[in-house]
């Protein structure tokens, strides 16, 4: 790529005939072999996807110089891999440009799901849910059955994205539940695919050639046939005296030709596809994370049990109101999340060229921003690799600009405009699942303490064996909770 006024791209390691670094990244953890590239070439360097660059971000200060003073340039996703697919083309609000649709979508979002006085009027949901919980993984206790602490979450998080959206979960018995939840996991062991995808794309485009196309487009069909059903139902069951959830409001914009955006049906369903997959699947891989980190540190699930008790006491079970006086307990979610991000990495793409750190980045250019190795960056976190959510408590308390560059520096859910919307709620149904398995139930694991390895070839960060436990009933709220189950 030709610099421009003397200012070259970043560094790069020697490459290879026509491919590049293509081979720098296909390894089995591309995160971790692009955490070890910056402490040799820098925490900002590129590599060659044959001719094309592609810039990558490894550390809290560049993360940080990007997001405060190049946001706006770096808000583009890049084109869609495969336009018709539900999971990453065209139609979604993840994968669509910055401009009118993604605006009147965020809004409908931010009205009807995830702002403020939306999550104040879905309180209700998600407390039956997290009844449902409790009793799920009570039920297993006292039958002294193993539990997949993962699959456990994945219902509890699904039933209650599912009600927030369309007003009903998902059906259990008619099989329609597992099918959109199997489709979720599907989706996620999918992301290295799409990854490559997105990277390939550019230099396969002239060729004709789309990677994965298949793989993708078998779980993109087989969430078609199940939302067509969903939406089929929703128009079906329609009355005029209940609230309209963001399911109908979306429906009746579809229909509406004055409409301040058109909007097809597949545009709804990428929208569900987006938001089921993000708000369950990635708190299933949280909350599986920090309770095997709660496990391993004895120490750190004794203060999560004493601050419970203080402020929630025996009588009653964690409520999603409590988490504002549970400074430890959110703490602990954010530690985890520091360690274990859902996404390793996230892409972005500039729209003009920029100059950082005195090298160019042209137009045009992804830019990968690697979560990981920046939220592990030892020039910012103390003992990055320990688990120590201490280091949340009473930060940031020096005013709003401090905040601020907290926020751009620990970036679990992405950060600037084009940040996940529903981080609130994400830190809800991980900080009343570990509340409750934190209050009522003790913990027995087959080792001496949970393996914490990665599974191969996941940028969704996936636990490479799935946390089963066998639940005990906590001796002192025994009496109270067996008394809850009948």
């Amino acid at each position: 790529m030709k610099p421009k006024d003397g200012f070259e791209l970043p560094p790069s390691p020697p490459t290879l005939p026509i491919i590049g670094h293509l081979h720098l990244l296909l390894s089995g953890s591309t995160h971790k072999s692009l955490q070890k590239l910056s402490s040799r070439y820098g925490p900002l360097f590129h590599l060659n996807i044959f001719s094309v660059p592609v810039i990558f971000v490894s550390s809290a200060s560049v993360a940080y110089e990007i997001f405060r003073e190049h946001e706006v340039n770096f808000s583009l996703r890049g084109t869609p891999p495969i336009d018709e697919s539900l999971l990453v083309g065209s139609f979604g609000f993840f994968t669509a440009p910055y401009g009118g649709y993604w605006k009147f979508m965020k809004k409908q979002m931010v009205t009807k799901l995830l702002g403020p006085q939306a999550l104040e009027r879905s309180r209700g949901i998600r407390g039956y849910e997290r009844e449902g919980f409790h009793a799920s993984l009570l039920d297993k206790a006292v039958k002294n059955e193993s539990v997949e602490i993962g699959k456990e979450e994945m219902k509890f998080a699904n039933n209650i994205i599912c009600k927030m959206i369309m007003g009903r979960s998902c059906n259990e018995e008619n099989g329609e539940a597992e099918r959109v939840r199997d489709l979720v996991a599907e989706s996620t062991a999918l992301t290295m695919m799409i990854f490559v995808a997105n990277m390939f794309q550019r230099p396969l485009k002239k060729l004709g050639i789309t990677l994965f196309r298949k793989e993708i487009m078998s779980v993109s069909h087989r969430f078609n046939e199940v939302l067509e059903r969903i939406l089929e139902e929703h128009e079906r069951k329609k009355d005029n005296y209940h609230d309209m959830d963001l399911m109908d409001v979306l429906l009746e914009t579809c229909r509406d030709e004055t409409a301040e955006y058109r909007i097809t049906r597949n545009h709804i369903k990428s929208l569900f596809v987006d938001l089921v997959i993000a708000g369950s699947d990635t708190s299933r891989h949280a909350t599986q994370w920090t309770m095997a980190e709660i496990i391993n540190n004895p120490n750190v699930l004794e203060r999560l049990r004493e601050e419970i008790g203080s402020v929630v006491g025996k009588t009653r079970l964690v409520q999603e109101s409590d988490l504002q006086n549970l400074p430890y307990l959110q703490a602990t979610v954010k530690e985890g999340l520091r360690l274990h991000p859902p996404g390793a990495l996230f892409a972005r793409s500039s729209r003009e060229g920029c100059k950082i750190r005195g090298f160019y980045i042209p137009e045009n250019t992804p830019l990968v921003v690697n979560v990981y190795a920046v939220m592990r960056d030892p020039d910012t976190w103390e003992d990055p690799n320990e688990f120590k959510p201490e280091r949340f408590l009473g930060f940031p308390c020096s005013g709003q600009q401090d905040e601020r560059d907290h926020a751009l520096k620990y970036i679990p859910f992405g950060s600037g405009r084009r940040g996940c919307p529903g981080s609130n709620l994400a830190y809800i149904i991980v900080g009343t699942a570990i509340g409750v398995m934190v209050q009522c139930f003790d913990w027995k694991i087959k080792a001496d303490e949970v393996d914490m390895e990665e599974a191969p070839r996941a940028l969704v960060l996936t636990m490479a064996d799935h946390l089963s436990v066998f639940l005990l009933l906590a001796p002192a709220d025994s009496k109270f909770l067996t008394w809850r189950c009948h």
